[in-house]
């Protein structure tokens, strides 16, 4: 059993003035009226122009991300490294529109391939479709039964080629890059754009991951049908496997246009398919690479049960554990200090622009049953250990 509880080494690379800024920002989150009210706040602030960088840099910008740069996340990368924990380089700007926008953000993204290349300390890289193409143009292919315009086609031509380009230099650099899965109305366009980038660079190992949200009912069987397709063309498949965390965002979509909602139940269905989803998988291991993103104990410790179980040994690259910049250290490090690969998600980028995906991790942390209240007990428990006040 990998001894989650323990705090020393779960932030062993957490200073006493770390710890202390942790537990004021989780007593925060804790609050979902103070959330509510920063998120407000804070997108005031933003249209008036108030000056708000400074205190967001060293507060919630601090805990979750790396940097506003590549070569500001230095200092993380090698401190996450210290404790045998990988880079996953996020680059979190949201929200852009134009092609010139989109073309910046791909090149960035090939930025953080370079870096990675021959460097262990940064195994994978990481998009958003979103990052790269319009909303819209996502949702409008993901109905195949829709006729594009002459624009659109050539819009999406476009896309096409800024997630080649993504995929091929993950490829030529050696660097296995995530694709991470959005909302389910446009989910069928990045799967059938994430298994073309597979069928094309993973044919001698697995370079191209897409993600698998469970929390949708319909992904297992997905998974079953991926793995089916990718024995029969001969290629590696390659998946991140998340819970996923926008679960009312979904549900009232379907309410509102009338459509059966892709929600499971109940958490409890979203756990037993995550976890057949892990089994699956590491039944598969010859021909599937598996990233399991997850900030749940009882997932990790299963993950590490089925690999004792089918004889896969923890040297095996084809198996990692992530989460989050600022969240779930506990997971991290001791899974880290018992030799599993562990990779951290590093956003970075200007303050400004990372400021929607910050406020998402707060809403996150608030929305998600028991995940701040046990953040803060792990961290009391340190400070206590530590005899801080």
């Amino acid at each position: 059993m990998i001894p989650f509880e323990n705090t020393e080494i779960a932030f062993a690379g957490k200073s006493n003035k770390d710890l202390k800024r942790a537990h004021r920002l989780f007593k925060l989150v804790a609050s979902p009226t103070l959330v509510n009210m920063g998120t407000k706040l804070t997108d005031i602030a933003l249209a008036i122009h108030f000056p708000i960088k400074g205190i967001v840099k060293r507060t919630i910008f601090k805990q979750f991300c790396g940097g506003e740069s590549i070569q500001e996340c230095d200092l993380t990368i090698n401190q996450l490294d210290k404790y045998g924990i990988g880079t996953i380089l996020d680059y979190s700007v949201e929200g852009k529109e134009s092609e010139k926008d989109f073309e910046n953000t791909a090149d960035e993204i090939i930025r953080t391939l370079e870096k990675a290349e021959g460097d262990p300390k940064i195994p994978f890289g990481v998009f958003k479709m979103t990052g790269i193409a319009r909303f819209e143009l996502l949702e409008r292919c993901n109905d195949i039964t829709y006729i594009i315009s002459h624009e659109e086609q050539k819009e999406y031509n476009h896309l096409v080629a800024r997630v080649d380009k993504i995929c091929k230099k993950a490829y030529e650099s050696n660097t296995p890059i995530y694709i991470d899965a959005e909302d389910s109305w446009i989910q069928d366009t990045i799967d059938r754009l994430a298994t073309t980038m597979m069928k094309k660079y993973n044919r001698e190992r697995a370079i191209v991951y897409n993600t698998l949200q469970m929390y949708r009912h319909d992904r297992l069987e997905h998974l079953q049908e991926a793995i089916e397709n990718a024995r029969e063309e001969k290629y590696f498949y390659g998946v991140k496997i998340v819970r996923g965390a926008y679960m009312e965002k979904e549900r009232e979509r379907a309410i509102e246009k009338k459509y059966p909602s892709p929600i499971q139940p109940d958490k409890a269905s979203t756990d037993r398919d995550y976890d057949a989803a892990l089994e699956l998988i590491v039944k598969n291991i010859d021909i599937c690479a598996l990233c399991a993103g997850t900030h749940n104990e009882d997932s990790s410790q299963k993950l590490v049960d089925l690999m004792e179980k089918y004889g896969v040994d923890k040297s095996n690259f084809s198996i990692y554990f992530a989460q989050l910049l600022g969240m779930s250290d506990h997971i991290s490090y001791n899974l880290a200090h018992n030799n599993y690969h562990v990779a951290k998600y590093v956003p970075y980028g200007p303050v400004k622009e990372v400021i929607p995906y910050l406020l998402r991790r707060a809403q996150e942390n608030t929305s998600v049953a028991g995940q701040t209240t046990r953040e803060l007990g792990l961290i009391l428990k340190e400070m206590k250990r530590r005899k801080l006040k």
